[in-house]
């Protein structure tokens, strides 16, 4: 039978945990799990486990809850997330979570390297991004925090591929938090209903994507601000000029303001759908 409990002794290499899963390295940062590459020593295949700390959650009953949310995403069969294999509550609380691991580098870790895409790269990436969220979306789920870090592909491939799908709306609703609360996610990423408590949705997805966008095409973000507050008050602005932002690139005018739509701080302003989205970037001439 799997441990029942878990410890920080229990997470570092070598060590064995849920009976088959050899852990290899600490992967990716994660503000709410620690995440690790893992072997399936069943399968001899990689694998990524999220352990996320009963300390989260207010008893064992919440996180018996995350885990019935995140069931959707086990479902989920599309090859643009990274397939959850196993959800587990453990004695202490702490939830357990293995997935597929993520193909190639994260977009984080490609941007810090290169530091933008062009344009027309730029708007094959966010034709492919949309798309998989088309399929999420479809299937009746939301993302809810998409940014760089949560993006993996391999370059030159055509694959993309999401990871956390799920866990921020996951806690939002494993804490009975409601429908208004504080900021769960990335404050630069989030739309500004979110910060008035508004929970993860579609039009968040969109709003993460378009940002996102933005930041791989200028190789800066459109807001500015290093606290909470003032990052809101720059998003209640109107977007800033991408080519004023990214001086000496040229961007074609629709392929800006296709993004600039769905950035605005009115959200009736914005697309409704990730397929409305869609076909305005397909409409865009690339200079």
């Amino acid at each position: 039978m799997p441990s029942k409990t878990v410890s920080l002794f229990d997470l570092v290499p070598g060590k064995v945990i849920l009976d088959h899963y050899r852990i290899v390295r600490p992967h990716r940062q994660s503000g709410m799990a620690a995440t690790f590459e893992v072997k399936d020593t069943e399968e001899g295949a990689r694998r990524e486990l999220q352990v996320f700390p009963a300390g989260l959650f207010e008893g064992r009953e919440q996180g018996n809850e995350f885990v019935r949310q995140m069931r959707e995403w086990k479902g989920l069969a599309t090859p643009v997330h990274a397939g959850v294999r196993e959800l587990h509550v453990l004695d202490d609380g702490s939830v357990l979570i293995v997935s597929d691991f993520p193909p190639g580098q994260s977009l984080r870790s490609w941007l810090t390297e290169n530091a933008r895409m062009t344009p027309t790269d730029g708007l094959a990436f966010g034709i492919r991004l949309l798309e998989g969220m088309r399929e999420i979306h479809e299937a009746g789920l939301v993302h809810g925090d998409i940014k760089p870090q949560t993006i993996y592909f391999v370059s030159g491939e055509e694959r993309i591929v999401l990871v956390d799908g799920g866990v921020t709306s996951g806690l939002w609703g494993a804490k009975h938090m409601g429908t208004r609360t504080a900021l769960i996610g990335t404050p630069y990423y989030a739309p500004l209903e979110q910060f008035g408590g508004d929970s993860p949705d579609v039009s968040s997805d969109l709003y993460n994507t378009a940002t996102v966008l933005y930041e791989l095409i200028t190789g800066v973000l459109p807001w500015t601000g290093k606290s909470f507050l003032e990052v809101f008050q720059s998003k209640m602005q109107p977007v800033p000029s991408m080519s004023v932002r990214a001086s000496g690139v040229e961007i074609a005018p629709d392929l800006e303001a296709a993004i600039a739509v769905c950035l605005s701080p009115q959200r009736k302003q914005r697309y409704l759908t990730a397929e409305e989205f869609l076909a305005r970037l397909r409409a865009v001439e690339p200079v």
